[in-house]
């Protein structure tokens, strides 16, 4: 169409031309796209790859996170939960609308326990007894580490009957412990309970202060016993 509105005739070598340079204008250009389209492929799969990665890197730090948050939450020695641990797990139970019964286990005679036998077989009384508590309590408790030779028991939605019963069973169970120590000599094992049982709105603080009250009843009454009652307000 140009060479005709140029004035000039449109002979064979037009006729190549307008052929050829098609030609060979469109195969390096399709080479080229293809190759652009293989580096496009291949950059969707490197990302692709990536995002994998990082999703996998992801859950593995969020495990890793959680692994740390509940070993911070645990007492290193036997396993149970630890005094923070104990009581945040309480809160999070959402206690004040469940209600539930708070016990206090102090373990009778530790302090000779240490001085005659070391405090490695001490150490390993309390692995015993947080292990004789833990089988004795229902799905859905909560058993910690308190103190020293300290362990308390949280028993969600049951009442004063019914954790008198749980910890019955608990004493018993550590009074049937026998303690092994250097030289083939052998040391009974018991407890002192003392429980609150707590109400829809029991303040925390007050079930723990009253529960600590019938635990050193149980020990100025003998020690091996249990000592029960319900909340009543500081008020009252």
């Amino acid at each position: 169409m140009a060479l005709p509105l140029l004035g000039r005739e449109f002979d064979g070598v037009a006729l190549v031309m307008c052929v050829a340079c098609p030609l060979l204008i469109a195969f390096p250009v399709s080479v080229y796209q293809f190759g652009q389209r293989q580096r496009l492929k291949q950059a969707k799969q490197a990302m692709e790859r990536i995002h994998i990665e990082l999703d996998h890197a992801h859950k593995a730090l969020a495990q890793a996170h959680g692994l740390l948050a509940e070993r911070a939450r645990r007492d290193g020695m036997t396993g149970v939960l630890n005094r923070e641990g104990f009581f945040q797990s309480i809160r999070d139970t959402r206690m004040p609308a469940t209600g539930g019964t708070l016990l206090v286990i102090d373990v009778d005679h530790f302090k000779s326990i240490n001085d005659s036998f070391g405090h490695q077989t001490g150490d390993e009384a309390l692995k015993m007894i947080a292990a004789a508590v833990a089988g004795c309590i229902r799905n859905g408790d909560l058993i910690g580490r308190i103190g020293g030779e300290e362990f308390a028991v949280f028993l969600t939605g049951a009442d004063e009957g019914e954790a008198t019963i749980i910890a019955e069973r608990i004493r018993a169970a550590v009074a049937r412990l026998s303690l092994a120590a250097e030289g083939g000599e052998r040391r009974g094992l018991t407890v002192s309970i003392g429980g609150a049982a707590g109400q829809h709105g029991s303040p925390l603080a007050e079930l723990m202060r009253q529960a600590d009250r019938r635990l050193y009843e149980a020990k100025r009454h003998g020690r091996n016993r249990v000592v029960m009652g319900r909340f009543w307000p500081e008020a009252a």
